[in-house]
C-alpha cells in the first residue's frame, strides 16, 4: 500500500462497504468524500461526516500509517486546522494533536479487498512492455483517447514554444527556425542543433538568406567544422565564416554535433545543408507554414530541398563516398518535421484566435502515415490499432507519461482496469 493508492482508492470510492467506524467503534458516515487536493494542505478538500449525530464539514487527511501525521509535520501546520477525519490504512499510533481536537481516525484496511492490492502491485512490478501488458485489450482504450491525448501533448508543447517565444520577444520566425533546427537534428542532434540555432540571431538568417553558400557557412561554423580546411570548399566557407563573424559580431560559442549511431543520410553535415536549403528557397517561411491548409501545401514547401552539390559525393567533410546523387528530404524526414516543428508552432499561433485550429491540427495528424520504432510496434503486438501519426503520436506521449514511469493512478487506461477490478468487489 502507499499513500497514492490510498489517495484513489479514497477519491473513486471503491471499498467493500461503507459501514466505517473509528477507532473508538462509532460510526462514521461519509456524506462527501471531499475534492482530491494536488497542491500542499490536506488531501481531500471540502469533505463532510457524519458521526454522534453531528454533522462536520472540513478537510480529511488520508496517510498509510497514522504515525505519517506526525512524520510529514503536519502538528502545528496551519492548512490542517480545519481537519474533521484523519484516514489510515493502518492505525500504529494515537496522535495526541488529533485526540485532543476530536478528530477522528478511520482505519480503511478492512474495508479495502486485498485483489485489488494485488491488482495494483503486480502492475508495478510486472517487467514488460507496459505494466498492464496482460490486461488490456482494445475495448480498454477510453473513447476519443487519442484525440484528448494528443491535444495534452501539444498543449504541453505549446507552453514550451510560448516559454520561447518570450524569450526571442514574441519573434515567431526565430522561434520557428530553433524549432526547425530542433527537428532536423533528430533524436541524436535535436538538443544540440537547437542549442545552435539559439546562438545566432534570426535576424542574421533574414539577411544571408538568398546566399545558400553563407548560410551554409553559418551553420557549419557555428558546430566548430570549418578551422582545419581539408579542401577548397572548406576553405570557401571558412572565409564567409570568418566575414559573417566579424559582420555581425556572432557568438563564440558553438556547438559539436554528433556522427555516432547515425545511418550517412542523417549525418548532421547533410541536415544542416538541407536546412540552409530551406531556408535559402523560402523568402517567406514562416507565413507559408502557418497559413497552410493541407498537408500537400506543407509538402510543396519542403518539396524541393536539398543538400548542396559538394555533398553529392560525400556525407562528411573532405571524404568521398561510393553513394552519389542529390540528397532530398525523404518523405519520411518531412513527416518528422511537420509532427515536431511545424504542427505544434501552427497550433501555438492559432489557437487563441482561430476556434477551428483543433479540428484542423487533428485533420492534419490523421493525414500523416504513422511512425515506425519499437514503442509503436510493442503497442501492436498487443492489437492495438495504430495506422496514423494522430494515433500513433497519442500513443508515444501516453507511453513516456504514464507506462514508462508506471504511472499506472493517473492513467486514463488504468483507471478503466482499475475500476474493472471494483465494479466486480461492489
Amino acid at each position: 500500500m502507499n499513500e497514492k493508492l490510498l489517495q484513489y482508492l479514497w477519491n473513486f470510492k471503491i471499498f467493500k462497504n461503507f459501514d466505517f467506524k473509528d477507532v473508538e467503534g462509532n460510526p462514521v458516515e461519509i456524506l462527501d468524500f471531499g475534492t482530491w487536493n494536488f497542491n500542499s494542505g490536506p488531501d481531500f478538500l471540502c469533505g463532510k461526516i457524519k458521526t454522534k449525530d453531528l454533522v462536520l464539514a472540513g478537510n480529511i487527511e488520508l496517510h498509510v500509517k497514522s504515525s505519517d501525521y506526525i512524520f510529514h509535520q503536519h502538528s502545528g501546520n496551519p492548512e490542517f486546522e480545519n481537519l474533521i477525519l484523519h484516514a489510515v490504512y493502518i492505525h500504529d499510533v494515537e496522535v495526541e494533536e488529533l485526540h485532543q481536537k476530536n478528530i477522528h481516525t478511520l482505519v480503511l484496511k478492512d474495508y479495502i479487498d486485498e485483489k485489488l492490492l494485488w491488482k495494483y502491485e503486480a502492475l508495478l512490478k510486472e517487467n514488460q512492455f507496459i505494466p498492464c501488458e496482460a490486461l488490456i485489450s482494445p475495448e480498454k482504450i477510453p473513447f476519443y483517447f487519442a484525440e484528448e491525448t494528443l491535444l495534452k501533448k501539444l498543449d504541453e508543447k505549446s507552453t514550451e514554444i510560448e516559454e520561447a517565444l518570450k524569450i526571442n520577444k514574441n519573434n515567431y520566425e526565430a522561434v520557428l527556425f530553433q524549432n526547425l533546427a530542433y527537428a532536423f537534428g533528430l533524436k541524436v542532434n535535436a538538443p544540440i542543433f537547437r542549442q545552435m540555432a539559439e546562438n545566432i540571431d534570426f535576424s542574421v538568417i533574414n539577411k544571408i538568406r538568398q546566399n545558400p553558400l553563407q548560410l551554409e557557412a553559418l551553420f557549419f561554423g557555428m558546430c566548430g567544422w570549418l578551422e582545419n580546411a581539408e579542401d577548397e570548399q572548406i576553405k570557401i566557407w571558412k572565409r564567409e565564416f570568418d566575414f559573417l563573424k566579424s559582420k555581425y559580431a556572432l557568438s563564440d560559442l558553438r556547438s559539436f554535433p554528433k556522427f555516432s549511431r547515425l545511418r550517412p543520410p542523417n549525418f548532421p553535415t547533410i541536415r544542416l545543408s538541407q536546412l540552409a536549403s530551406l531556408y535559402h528557397l523560402n523568402q517567406n517561411l514562416f507565413s507559408k507554414l502557418i497559413s497552410a491548409k493541407s498537408k500537400k501545401e506543407i509538402d510543396d514547401v519542403f518539396q524541393p530541398v536539398k543538400a548542396s552539390e559538394y555533398w553529392n559525393s560525400r556525407f562528411n567533410f573532405g571524404k568521398t563516398s561510393s553513394v552519389t546523387g542529390e540528397k532530398f528530404l525523404t518523405e519520411d524526414f518531412k513527416n518528422i518535421i511537420l509532427l515536431n516543428a511545424v504542427l505544434p508552432l501552427k497550433y501555438t499561433y492559432h489557437k487563441h484566435f482561430h476556434e477551428g485550429i483543433t479540428d484542423e491540427i487533428l485533420e492534419f495528424y490523421q493525414k500523416i502515415p504513422s511512425e515506425k520504432n519499437t514503442v509503436i510496434d510493442g503497442w501492436k503486438n498487443l492489437n492495438m490499432k495504430i495506422e496514423n501519426a494522430l494515433e500513433s503520436q497519442a500513443i508515444l506521449y501516453h507511453y513516456k507519461t504514464f507506462c514508462e514511469k508506471k504511472n499506472c493512478l493517473n492513467c486514463g487506461i488504468g483507471f478503466q482496469l482499475l475500476k474493472a477490478e471494483s465494479d466486480n468487489i461492489k
